[in-house]
């Protein structure tokens, strides 16, 4: 595995450290209003090939904070989420959220709409993805037949998830809840790509991740819904957004995320030496970042 260099979590006034993620730290809040509940923050750390880089992408953090509010917001009267307030310590005003604590399915949700990424690999090999058989003939960014949902398992930080297939997640969580994660899962997805095709984009694929409240409060009927959207959603380090007008199955297609880093990165270091990758250079950290950027205006309206 990886040494994953992640920088010592600074210390917040009233909060206690808990874990920290290739971008997020969490914290517990110890007093005020919401003490027992969660702050997540959101940092400027940028990730590629299971390694955390030295250097960061200025205003990440907020950038995917914003967003994924935005996209919560659009989504609740699908699924309802974890955030509580934004109402957060100065320190980190702007890119963290308090939550709520869940107890959080052990399972990445992942929607696909196009054949990209290790799907495709799965697909080269196999003629499915997680167990799911899918038409032959299909190339690099073919839209598939109907969006699929293709879960993984949660690696521990720095190895890599695994793909598995529903019949997997319905033995470790049974079959009730992996219907509504499925279920959730592609609805999400549907209305996401709904919106991004009306900006000009598309969705290729995306993952989420779901928690469940306490069990009182367990009911699928009528009353409050159990199955929580947690974590992030729908933004760059989570999703692939391709252009409408660019789309071209059989060729890599320019996305809104990360691909910036990775094309540079294998240009200009041996991922199997072992050693860690080199700094960013300036040009490359202004390109994610204006990247970064462009996504967010497109998809939310907003100005960042």
């Amino acid at each position: 595995m990886p040494e994953l260099n992640i920088p010592p979590a600074p210390a917040i006034e009233g909060a206690r450290h808990l874990h920290s993620g290739k971008v997020r730290d969490l914290y517990e809040l110890t007093d005020g209003e919401y003490a027992g509940q969660l702050l997540m923050v959101a940092s400027d750390r940028i990730s590629a090939f299971d390694y955390v880089l030295d250097t960061t992408i200025p205003g990440k953090g907020e950038i995917l904070t914003r967003m994924s509010l935005w996209w919560f917001d659009q989504l609740s009267e699908i699924v309802p989420n974890h955030v509580i307030s934004t109402d957060v310590p100065e320190a980190v005003k702007g890119r963290a959220v308090i939550c709520q604590k869940l107890q959080m399915f052990p399972v990445e949700c992942v929607a696909r709409g196009y054949l990209t990424g290790s799907g495709l690999l799965d697909y080269r090999e196999r003629g499915e993805v997680c167990g799911i058989p899918l038409p032959a003939g299909l190339v690099d960014g073919s839209r598939l037949p109907e969006p699929i949902f293709t879960p993984a398992t949660k690696a521990a930080v720095g190895d890599h998830d695994e793909n598995v297939s529903y019949e997997h997640v319905a033995r470790e969580i049974g079959h009730t809840d992996a219907a509504e994660l499925r279920r959730l899962t592609l609805e999400v997805y549907t209305r996401a790509d709904e919106i991004a095709r009306g900006v000009g984009l598309m969705l290729a694929d995306t993952k989420f991740e779901f928690g469940m409240r306490n069990d009182h409060e367990r009911d699928f009927g009528g009353g409050k819904p159990a199955i929580v959207l947690a974590d992030e959603v729908l933004t760059p380090d989570s999703s692939r957004f391709w252009s409408l007008e660019e789309w071209k199955p059989g060729q890599s297609q320019p996305s809104y995320d990360k691909q910036i880093v990775r094309d540079w990165l294998l240009d200009n270091w041996d991922k199997g030496s072992g050693q860690r990758p080199p700094a960013l250079p300036k040009e490359i950290v202004e390109r994610t970042r204006t990247r970064y950027i462009e996504a967010f205006e497109r998809l939310t309206g907003e100005r960042f």
